[in-house]
């Protein structure tokens, strides 16, 4: 089980999990009309450094200042028994491979051992089920726009815990990852 802080930074922080958060899908335009499709997720967890966070937050006029960022990393936070379904991406008409999780994948996923999951059981005060961050989904969200909805904050991930997801994120970006092998080389 993780442990979660309650307290507020005033900023927006690494490990910080907000709730309803926005993200553009696309954006099309055809004969002067201009249509935006947007997935709102109901959980996502910052994934940008806390030293970047904090140097932004700290700089009066961004537009002077080479500490400040743009976009902030975030990756959606998934149900578990959703995902052991298959059925987490469902609005979206998609539907995934489920995970049996009294099985070798889904005790893998239970306990990191998948480098894409990152499994979270957290503390009974925070309302929150087992969820799984999926690392393959990372986007990112407007820095301003995170400030703004301080009151989608659900809790933030201790700072133990939240170095590991980091960890781990940065290692699922950095694997290699090698062409699959066509029958004809085979």
């Amino acid at each position: 089980m993780i442990k979660v802080q309650r307290n507020r930074l005033g900023r927006v922080g690494q490990g910080d999990i907000y709730k309803e958060i926005e993200f553009i899908d696309k954006v099309e335009e055809g004969r002067g009309i201009l249509q935006i499709s947007k997935i709102v997720f109901p959980l996502i967890i910052v994934l940008t450094q806390d030293c970047d966070l904090s140097s932004h937050s700290k700089k009066i006029n961004c537009k002077e200042q080479n500490q400040c960022i743009m976009s902030i990393l975030v990756a959606p936070i998934y149900n578990f028994e959703h995902v052991c379904a298959g059925t987490h991406l469902s609005q979206l008409n998609i539907s995934q491979f489920g995970i049996k999780k009294n099985e070798t994948p889904g005790k893998n996923l239970i306990h990191n051992q998948n480098p894409r999951y990152h499994y979270l059981e957290f503390p009974n005060e925070t309302q929150l089920v087992p969820s799984v961050i999926d690392f393959k989904h990372y986007f990112s969200v407007n820095v301003d726009y995170l400030s703004r909805n301080k009151s989608s904050l659900v809790c933030r991930i201790s700072p133990l815990y939240r170095e590991s997801i980091s960890q781990r994120f940065a290692y699922y970006l950095s694997r290699i990852g090698l062409p699959e092998a066509s029958k004809k080389n085979q």
